[in-house]
């Protein structure tokens, strides 16, 4: 049994990656919902991320989307994050809201359309010099609506050649990490559609090029956390993007969907040894409906809780189960762990960090949501229109 004052260390030293996206107006595809102070600039974004880490003690970082935060001075913007008890974490690019995109980015048909894919990949690796951040995160919504509408293979040779290019920009220290989802918002092929065809194209392009799960981008039923601990087996894990989903991407609050789905993750990724600094646990949420800075907290204390959880798994008993073939006690040992009220221990946690044992209670009481309320009246609110 993981003993407890174990468990707590392991704790203290997690850290969970807010994204600047999720402290901007967000909705559905058809409209954007505007919410009371919120931020307008990405100085803004990084104040209120201040306040989740300040509450949580466990969000140091914060990850960028270009050119959702484009800025004059990226040296500026990090000098911005450290005096507020922050550091810059991965540069998230754009290539989907642009027209010119409408047939895809990198793997479009069109040269002169790639060229300018590639070109803002290239800047997102300027910028990375500029912030300090080591990890350059791709999602491309590229992909094809009917049949017979582009050369599939073709399109795979495109994506090849334009992440070579790209990789072969990164400095010392930094890392490509290659997302992929299911579908959408193309409908009949999307060019990296799985964990399978990042893999592929993350080993032919080098040791600096690893693969991201986000949580919301598989088919209903898929097992996401043996696709976890086959990344992890092969060294391919570079982060993770999470939030839950009940029909397709819905980038909901992490384990409010499939709380136990969380743990079963979390659970193969302290088995795979891949609770460290070269795993990167990261946010992907939009709060439509929800006040932005606590579901945040909320979200940080759910990956808490999952992780808790995880730590307490009885390895020994679960590995003599397993060898005996003992199917009920093996499973039993999870649901023991996965039962386990981990909320006072996190607690302790909390309180040894000097931080109050409720982040969402003490937020409410720090009144922050009514001063950014009075103070950013005027101005354009920070989110991505519909």
């Amino acid at each position: 049994m993981t003993e407890p004052a174990a468990v707590k260390a392991a704790l203290q030293t997690q850290a969970v990656e807010t994204p600047s996206w999720a402290y901007g107006n967000s909705g559905t595809r058809f409209k954007v919902f505007a919410q009371p102070g919120v931020p307008r600039t990405p100085q803004e974004k990084l104040d209120d991320a201040a306040k989740v880490h300040e509450f949580t003690g466990v969000a140091p970082t914060v990850a960028l989307h270009i050119p959702w935060d484009r800025a004059d001075d990226y040296g500026a913007l990090a000098e911005h994050a450290r005096k507020r008890g922050l550091r810059l974490g991965a540069i998230n690019s754009n290539t989907f809201q642009d027209d010119d995109y409408r047939l895809g980015s990198i793997c479009h048909p069109d040269a002169a359309v790639r060229r300018k894919a590639v070109g803002h990949l290239l800047e997102c690796v300027d910028i990375m010099d500029a912030t300090g951040s080591k990890d350059l995160k791709l999602w491309f919504a590229d992909g094809t609506n009917y049949p017979g509408q582009d050369d599939i293979r073709a399109r795979q040779d495109r994506l090849a050649e334009a992440l070579a290019e790209v990789y072969a920009r990164l400095g010392h220290g930094q890392r490509m990490l290659l997302e992929y989802k299911l579908f959408e918002p193309a409908f009949y092929t999307t060019d990296v559609p799985d964990w399978g065809t990042a893999y592929a194209h993350c080993l032919r392009l080098g040791e600096k090029a690893q693969v991201v799960v986000d949580t919301g981008h598989h088919a209903p039923g898929t097992n996401i956390e043996f696709i976890v601990a086959t990344l992890l087996r092969e060294g391919r894990l570079g982060g993770f993007d999470f939030n839950s989903r009940f029909y397709a991407d819905d980038d909901l609050m992490v384990g409010a969907a499939d709380p136990f789905q969380l743990f079963r993750i979390m659970y193969e990724v302290v088995r795979g040894g891949g609770f460290g600094p070269d795993v990167a646990f990261m946010l992907d949420q939009c709060h439509n409906i929800e006040p932005k800075i606590p579901a945040i907290i909320r979200s940080v204390m759910n990956v808490q809780e999952a992780t808790a959880k995880a730590l307490l798994v009885d390895a020994e008993a679960l590995a003599s189960a397993q060898r005996s073939g003992d199917v009920l006690g093996a499973n039993a040992v999870l649901m023991d762990a996965y039962n386990t009220d981990v909320r006072p221990l996190l607690g302790e946690v909390r309180a040894d960090l000097g931080l109050d044992p409720d982040p969402v209670a003490a937020y409410h009481r720090s009144g922050w949501a009514e001063t950014i309320a009075a103070e950013r009246v005027g101005g354009q609110q920070a989110g991505w229109g519909a």
